[in-house]
């Protein structure tokens, strides 16, 4: 039998491990945003053609229409430092900065799918145990709530404070 420190306790632990799953949606919905860009530049690298025109957005709606000239690009390769490569060899960085993506999102899904699962099991026990207690007699509880109502009719008039005092 559980007594209410304990469903407290459970409570808690439900409430931490539902934080703990939003905290994970948000990681999960942040790298699928990532994976979906990596996805799109990769395309675009793969289908771009020399001589093909192309338009580089600068940000606010504007764009710079621009016509590649060499088989290189420039890609970020850490810290903010970048680097011109071929566009073959960035491709291939991208597409394994993608697999770790799509690796780090099977983690944590997998840690979404266990934390989920541990909710229910003590969302279940806090669940069974708070029956179990309801379904205890009340005679333990009804003297205390009597005492407090003949304590609450002892105080006398005017001895209570007020906000002058």
């Amino acid at each position: 039998m559980m007594d209410q420190q304990e469903l407290q306790r459970i409570a808690q632990l439900v409430e931490m491990n539902r934080q703990k799953m939003a905290r994970i949606e948000e990681q999960v919905s942040k790298l699928s945003e990532i994976r979906l860009e990596q996805l799109g530049v990769i395309a675009a690298l793969k289908s771009l053609n020399t001589n093909q025109s192309t338009m580089i957005p600068l940000g606010s709606g504007v764009q710079l229409p621009a016509t590649p000239n060499g088989e290189t690009v420039v890609i970020d390769i850490g810290s903010g430092v970048q680097a011109e490569k071929p566009r073959a060899e960035a491709i291939s960085i991208l597409e394994s900065r993608l697999q770790e993506v799509e690796e780090v999102l099977m983690t944590l899904q997998n840690e979404f799918t266990e934390t989920e699962t541990v909710v229910g099991e003590l969302a279940t026990t806090f669940t069974e145990a708070a029956k179990a207690i309801q379904q205890e007699p009340m005679t333990e509880s009804e003297p205390t709530e009597q005492t407090s109502k003949q304590s609450s009719r002892r105080r006398k008039r005017g001895t209570e404070l007020t906000l002058d005092d």
